[in-house]
């Protein structure tokens, strides 16, 4: 089968991703801005360190909570006003976590942010994908890329704030308005067109997708099956939705992996300095950013599949190599390779859910997003739980079995893109 090589995009297809990219950062870059001021709203607040823990725990319960209702706010306001609106709800929410003057004002304001960010995310995914379908070729490791960069960015802002001596509520004032004219310029130059690409018949940048393209969903080893009967497709959908949470899911367990343990494991069981077992969670991003800055390059080169499959590979043999014989540089770098083996499986598992046929515009891509941020609050309690009966070393282990398992639930990504 021959594929025509698809033609230059149009400058409203270069806007819309620009756009998009912009979206992308300020989420990123929104609640960074809050992070390093936790510290001191804890000690303003007096709170322990359980209540704490339970206060902060109120924006992922947040993003839980609204997770599945972004498919909805998509299907009524369209995936870029969703985006949008999230945004500006997240930055309000984010400046009253940081203006409270009491617990439970603090994790209501959360509650709310995570909830907007929830919506957020969901949306500027599926435009991203919208766009990416445009395009004609793998474009959305790009924008994952780019949320890397404002994260970073807004760290870095609430650092310099800090170093300035603003207060929290002229430092989170000032993120909050700056990222929400962004995000509203940006909106001007999304694509405006219904969430109706996908269905039969629709009309690309490419030509319209056949009937039959868009009625068929890939098995667990690949091959691209028929449409069959209502209800098998619909077992079908069922199972490959199972399979791309689960491939989600790994790479937030990585993830979760190096935020919350490499620092404790290096320092703790492998008695690096402070400074060094840091390098755990910067390798660890570091080797994620650069994946998916040629993430895109290597999915249309090589299919997505195969993509997923090598990462899970790198992911599984470096951090298992690293954990069978410990070193201080060979975690790190055992790290780095966990972060870059997982860098394009959550884009993958997005993508591929936005396309499951039989779904409403946004529903797959929310139920992956939402059930995958289940599995990533669930992380961190069972580490935990395995550390104390076992050791750190043990429980780390989940960094190796979660690229295995995305090796091997790989095959229900397509290799040709679409």
């Amino acid at each position: 089968m021959t594929v025509e090589a698809p033609s230059r995009p149009a400058q409203a297809e270069r806007q819309a991703r620009v756009a998009v990219a912009v979206l992308f950062f300020t989420n990123g870059a929104l609640f960074a801005n809050l992070l390093p001021r936790y510290p001191q709203i804890k000690a303003d607040l007096g709170l322990s360190n359980s209540l704490y823990g339970l206060a902060v725990a109120a924006f992922p319960a947040g993003a839980i909570a609204a997770g599945l209702a972004a498919g909805v706010a998509i299907r009524r306001l369209g995936s870029a006003r969703a985006a949008v609106l999230g945004t500006l709800l997240t930055g309000a929410g984010i400046l009253a976590a940081g203006l409270a003057d009491s617990v439970v004002l603090f994790a209501g304001a959360l509650f709310l942010a995570g909830a907007m960010d929830a919506v957020t995310d969901v949306a500027q995914n599926a435009h991203g994908l919208r766009v990416q379908r445009r395009y004609g070729r793998s474009i959305i490791n790009s924008f994952h890329a780019v949320w890397s960069i404002g994260a970073v960015a807004g760290g870095s802002m609430a650092a310099a704030a800090i170093a300035l001596g603003l207060s929290r509520g002229q430092h989170l004032t000032i993120s909050a308005v700056v990222f929400a004219v962004a995000a509203c310029i940006a909106l001007r130059y999304c694509l405006s067109e219904p969430e109706t690409e996908t269905e039969p018949g629709a009309e690309t940048a490419n030509g319209p997708v056949p009937a039959s393209e868009s009625a068929s969903v890939p098995d667990i080893g690949g091959r691209v099956e028929g449409a069959g009967g209502p209800g098998t497709r619909g077992r079908r959908t069922v199972y490959v939705l199972a399979a791309l949470v689960l491939i989600a899911t790994a790479g937030t367990l990585v993830e979760d992996a190096g935020s919350s343990w490499a620092t404790l494991y290096l320092s703790g069981s492998l008695h690096a300095s402070v400074t060094l077992a840091a390098f755990g969670y910067i390798a660890l991003v570091g080797a994620q950013f650069i994946g998916r800055v040629i993430g895109d390059r290597l999915v249309d080169r090589f299919g997505q599949r195969t993509v997923a499959r090598a990462g899970g590979l790198i992911t599984a043999a470096g951090m298992g190599l690293a954990l069978a014989v410990p070193s201080v540089p060979g975690t790190v770098l055992g790290f780095a390779a966990a972060g870059f083996g997982v860098a394009t499986l959550v884009p993958a598992a997005m993508h591929e859910a936005d396309e499951l046929p039989g779904l409403k515009p946004g529903s797959g891509l929310a139920i992956v997003s939402w059930l995958m941020r289940l599995g990533f609050l669930a992380s961190p309690p069972i580490v935990g739980l395995v550390t104390d009966a076992t050791s750190l070393r043990v429980g780390l282990l989940v960094v190796p079995l979660a690229g295995l398992l995305a090796f091997l639930l790989a095959g229900v990504l397509r290799n040709r893109h679409r």
